[in-house]
């Protein structure tokens, strides 16, 4: 089911990101309810992801986000509810969290390098930009809560469907081999997953692989768009068929 929010020219969760300052407050005046809300959403991501799900109570949440447990649950009835909203401003914030509308244009010219770089590069800033995320979901896995899933119906699958049928039909047009379309997203999402849970869990310092967005981006499409083997010379050919 979409959300609500969603279904709008503009979130009000995005509205209020705009408006909401540092201190919690907006231009120096009382909290809107619209704006209390996103307050609590931003407190609530941030204890979820350093304590997990099982290690945050609603209490913890309105103690940091200085408010009373009954003003959290007035704005999130439920914990479902809660988490549900945390996709959803996310979705909001990110395009609705999905890839394929930042290469629009090149999927139409069937641009197949800029297809896969502009999605490598657009993942690997919004991982940069966003780590909190990144954590939140891991817990969300780990723990096997219902966060996970919610991700994995919202975007997960909308990311191998139409990054999928783009595969399945340059392989019509003769321009890709003939792999399972799922394997080769995944192993397209692999490098770029990968990637930034090294940056932003593991080597933060970079000390392993210290390259620009930009470049990785472009390195993860050419390996996939052209392997790493090399093309046999004609002299290798002829020694091969002897």
């Amino acid at each position: 089911m979409v959300s609500k929010h969603l279904l709008r020219g503009r979130s009000p969760l995005k509205t209020a990101t705009a408006k909401l300052s540092g201190n919690g407050t907006t231009n120096g005046a009382r909290m809107t309810g619209e704006n209390r809300r996103l307050q609590i959403l931003r407190v609530a991501m941030r204890l979820f992801s350093q304590r997990g799900f099982r290690g945050t109570t609603t209490k913890e949440i309105a103690v940091a986000a200085g408010v009373s447990e009954a003003m959290v649950f007035r704005h999130f009835a439920t914990k479902s509810e809660l988490y549900s909203a945390i996709l959803d401003h996310k979705a909001c914030l990110h395009d609705e969290m999905d890839p394929t509308t930042v290469v629009a244009d090149a999927i139409k010219r069937k641009d197949d390098r800029a297809v896969f770089e502009g999605i490598a590069l657009h993942a690997l800033k919004q991982h940069e930009a966003d780590p909190e995320f990144q954590r939140l979901l891991l817990h969300s896995a780990l723990e096997e809560h219902e966060l996970a899933q919610m991700f994995w119906e919202k975007f997960v699958k909308r990311v191998y469907h139409s990054l999928g049928a783009y595969v399945r039909q340059r392989q019509r047009d003769g321009a890709m081999v003939d792999i399972a379309p799922a394997l080769i997203v995944r192993a397209f999402i692999g490098m770029v997953v990968h990637h930034s849970l090294n940056n932003n869990l593991w080597d933060r310092h970079r000390n392993l692989v210290r390259i620009s967005n930009e470049r990785a981006a472009r390195e993860f499409a050419n390996i996939l768009l052209r392997g790493i083997l090399k093309e046999p010379n004609n002299g290798q050919k002829k020694r091969r068929k002897k």
